[in-house]
């Protein structure tokens, strides 16, 4: 195994590390209080081509490979969880799950634009009532000649009210919705467009705060027939591989956190003198930042490792859980020890930390809660549960395929 960065990896790193730090760091602590979502910050992460980090040229994106995407995260997530979560929605449960289960004509309407970020685009599944258990949803499709009528209501979703293209997963079985079958689970490509389809914003959140989250309510939305995802009864699967995608780039970003707990707590350590020496000469200080200097580079290994598996084509449910759950309890710790090493400076919205500790919290619940992993875990250990073939699997990496325009 070869755990050396390419020239490309190097460079998206710096490119991203250094768009981070231009266009979000500035201004993320005001819009965090205000609770505000920049959304001129969609439109430059287009045009730096972030947006399509990991999508094949040929469909508008920049034809790098799904560790380089694992990087964009780090480096994205190191300066602010809100710039992240764009990333996890637009790309991790939209547009990967386009590339790995849409015909040649969606993607060219759909993941092109998307990809070039011309288009936004989000994620629905979770409802007011179902959240882990996804098969709980009562969202339901209705077909009706050359389209189907979606009802249902969607809650906390990311850029649910900034979004142009959802994707939306829906009953369209009746019969096997009252038996709790979810092969008479569908998904549908909905655009902000259609008729019947409307967004709010949700206010109060502990953290994320200069991210848009909302609810999408789905009233006698008409949605052409061609714009079902996959087969009729293929919702689950992909609804469930697409987790594997946006589950992929919240462990990437953990580590970004991981690496800003990490970097203000050093920073702080060696500026703030108690008992007449910085307090990084404590030893008990030292054992906090040893242990996140330990937590970011185990939970690198594990997200690359998700991600080589993706370059490969191989399905990475387990690998992809085992990264997501350990990180993001990782980063919720790490933020914890980086506020007690800033003592009551933590405590204030003066210094970062505070607001690492509120956005890590999220993520120990969104994208599967950690006791759904934990089970997932427990599953593959016992025996219960393989990773079994889907009729659509994510494409291998193929730079030479990847990065051409035909």
């Amino acid at each position: 195994m070869d755990f050396a960065f390419t020239e490309e990896h190097q460079m998206v790193r710096k490119m991203v590390r250094d768009f981070a730090q231009k266009e979000i760091a500035p201004f993320v602590k005001e819009q965090d209080r205000k609770q505000e979502f920049d959304r001129s910050l969609l439109t430059k992460m287009g045009q730096q081509g972030i947006l399509g980090i990991c999508i094949p040229v040929k469909y508008g994106g920049a034809g790098m490979d799904y560790v380089s995407l694992a990087i964009a995260c780090e480096e994205l997530e190191r300066v602010d969880t809100s710039a992240r979560v764009v990333m996890s929605v637009h790309i991790g449960l939209n547009s990967l799950s386009l590339l790995q289960w849409a015909t040649e004509e969606q993607k060219r309407k759909y993941l092109v634009p998307q990809a070039m970020g011309q288009k936004i685009a989000t994620y629905g599944l979770t409802e007011p009532n179902a959240g882990s258990d996804a098969v709980g949803i009562q969202s339901t499709a209705r077909k009706e000649g050359d389209h189907y009528v979606l009802n249902g209501e969607k809650m906390w979703i990311s850029l649910a009210d900034v979004a142009d293209n959802f994707l939306i997963i829906a009953w369209t079985d009746m019969e096997k919705k009252k038996q709790r079958n979810h092969r008479g689970i569908s998904a549908f490509l909905v655009e902000r467009s259609f008729p019947g389809i409307e967004t709010g914003t949700i206010h109060g959140k502990l953290g994320v705060r200069a991210g848009n989250t909302g609810s999408i309510s789905l009233s006698d939305c008409i949605v052409p027939a061609e714009n079902l995802l996959g087969r009729e009864d293929e919702g689950f699967k992909i609804a469930m591989s697409a987790l594997d995608g946006g589950r992929y780039t919240v462990a990437a970003g953990a580590v970004g956190l991981i690496e800003a707990c990490l970097e203000a707590s050093v920073r702080y350590a060696n500026e703030r003198h108690t008992f007449g020496v910085p307090i990084g000469q404590h030893q008990l200080i030292q054992l906090m930042i040893a242990k996140m200097a330990a937590r970011r580079d185990a939970g690198r290994l594990l997200v690359y490792k998700a991600g080589w598996l993706k370059n490969q084509g191989v399905r990475n449910t387990r690998e992809t859980s085992v990264a997501k759950s350990v990180n993001c309890d990782a980063a919720f710790d790490s933020a914890h020890d980086a506020i007690q090493i800033h003592g009551a400076y933590g405590y204030s919205d003066e210094y970062d930390v505070e607001r690492y500790l509120r956005n890590a919290r999220g993520a120990i619940i969104y994208e599967g809660s950690r006791e759904v992993h934990q089970l997932m875990q427990a599953q593959y250990a016992l025996g219960y549960r393989e990773d079994r073939p889907l009729r659509c699997e994510l494409p291998a990496y193929d730079a030479d395929e990847w990065q051409s325009e035909s």
